[in-house]
């Protein structure tokens, strides 16, 4: 879906990594984890570039770009270089209308018909509505590629008067689904509201005062020369200059380029309340709750989840040419951005997994080094078709039956030798300890939890 949120060698791309004047802040075992990672996603992906950035403690502790920008002629990426954001531009415009619901001059709870009475049913559907994707009002651009349509200029008012003027696709607030028309209709309100362009209210109102200087609006003009151009490939194909939306088509729902340090700025200012104060932040951040009292895992202009405890504010977005992927744990003081300049690429949504645990603030587990011993040895048994029982609680033992260890043994081994076992987390559950685990192989990575009964055995060792 559209704005949703959905080979280089090693040695080269190692070559043109190019990190600013501010220094990496992470420890720096950390810091070569996270560039061994975002190596190794460029080569298996075939992603030209991607552009990093990690807070912690609310601050900026690293900032790092990898490959290249522009692949003819070669430019690398920079810290510096700028990428379409796509979706992730939602959740500034959800800011914008809550920063107008702070100073009074506009309710969630707002009809649409107080603004654009002539769309479908817009005294039905609230500006909640909008932002959460439960309008019913029709997406006008699901495709993951540029419609021969899309080549040609239009407006919000061309966009409104084709999608959201026509019937809805389910009544207000029974259903969810993404719409990019959703953001349009709350773009206009916005200037409605304020009598500026979208843009230069946001200028203005967000990204001057949190010092976002690189931010362009995409919906307006291209992108510069000196910023990464956008890709495209077919199956496995090579990478192709692909061919940008026109002018107008993405206005408001995914209409920025930024850098990545950017775009963690606006990351700090949510950690921070900087812009928008407790009330609007919790509006913010709660999920929608359809009339038949489902609650959905989004809020406005952001998806939330909850990550060990901890509540998970996330975005993917996806231009023509560009994904990225925004995270924040509003209340751990962290954040990871991670932008890229090729259509459908999995590196941004695969370096923030595996970034986080290793950011995360680890919850306080003074067993966590005997249990990655345990951990550890059990999977070398394991790999070898055995396992010591006088490790495990009666639920355990049975659990390893002669046939679990035999798949154990030849699913594993096939792995080649283990490169890393590492806890992740732990918490209580059940009386018990509940840890997680990453196992690294050369290949692949796979989950390890377990829970641990008073006294040190194991109710679980669970592979997946």
């Amino acid at each position: 879906m559209r704005f949703s949120c959905f080979v280089p060698r090693i040695a080269a791309l190692l070559l043109v990594a190019a990190a600013t004047s501010l220094a990496a802040h992470l420890p720096a075992a950390t810091a070569a984890k996270v560039d061994e990672i975002a190596v190794k996603a460029l080569a298996g992906t075939g992603t030209p570039s991607v552009s990093i950035a990690i807070v912690q403690g609310g601050k900026i502790a690293y900032q790092k770009a990898y490959g290249k920008a522009r692949l003819d002629p070669a430019a690398d990426a920079t810290p510096e270089t700028r990428y379409g954001i796509g979706s992730v531009s939602k959740q500034l415009l959800a800011g914008t209308v809550l920063l107008l619901v702070q100073e009074g001059k506009l309710s969630l709870d707002d009809h649409v018909s107080k603004f654009l009475p002539n769309l479908t049913r817009a005294n039905e559907i609230t500006v909640r509505h909008l932002l959460t994707h439960t309008s019913g009002y029709q997406d006008y651009y699901p495709q993951d590629y540029v419609a021969p349509f899309m080549q040609k200029p239009v407006t919000a008012e061309a966009i409104l008067n084709q999608w959201a003027r026509k019937p809805l696709d389910f009544d207000p607030g029974t259903r969810w689904q993404y719409s990019n028309t959703n953001f349009v209709v709350a773009g206009r309100i916005v200037e409605i509201v304020t009598g500026e362009t979208f843009f230069s209210f946001l200028s203005k109102r967000f990204l001057q005062p949190l010092g976002m200087t690189s931010a362009i609006d995409l919906a307006d003009g291209s992108m510069p020369l000196a910023d990464a151009a956008g890709y495209t490939h077919f199956a496995t194909g090579p990478q192709r200059p692909v061919k940008a939306e026109a002018r107008g088509w993405l206005y408001a729902a995914g209409e920025l380029a930024m850098t990545a340090h950017d775009l963690a700025l606006w990351d700090i200012s949510l950690i921070e309340h900087r812009l928008l104060k407790a009330a609007a932040f919790e509006q913010f951040i709660t999920p929608a709750r359809l009339l038949n009292g489902t609650t959905t895992r989004y809020a406005l202009g952001v998806g939330v989840t909850e990550a060990e405890g901890h509540p998970k504010l996330a975005h993917g977005g996806a231009v023509s040419g560009f994904v990225s992927q925004n995270t924040v744990w509003p209340d751990q003081g962290t954040a990871v951005v991670v932008l890229s300049n090729t259509d459908g690429s999995a590196a941004p949504a695969s370096i923030t997994s595996q970034i986080a645990p290793l950011v995360l603030p680890q919850e306080d587990d003074a067993q966590a080094e005997p249990a990655v011993r345990q951990a550890r040895q059990i999977l070398d048994g394991l790999i070898e078709g055995r396992i010591d029982q006088a490790l495990l609680t009666p639920n355990a033992d049975a659990f390893f039956t002669s046939q679990v260890l035999a798949d154990a043994a030849s699913s594993l081994k096939s792995l080649g030798p283990v490169e890393a076992l590492r806890q992740i987390s732990s918490e209580l559950r059940g009386g018990m300890t509940y840890r997680h685990f990453e196992i690294r192989f050369k290949t692949k990575a796979l989950h390890l939890s377990t829970l641990t009964v008073p006294g040190g055995k194991l109710e679980q060792y669970l592979i997946q």
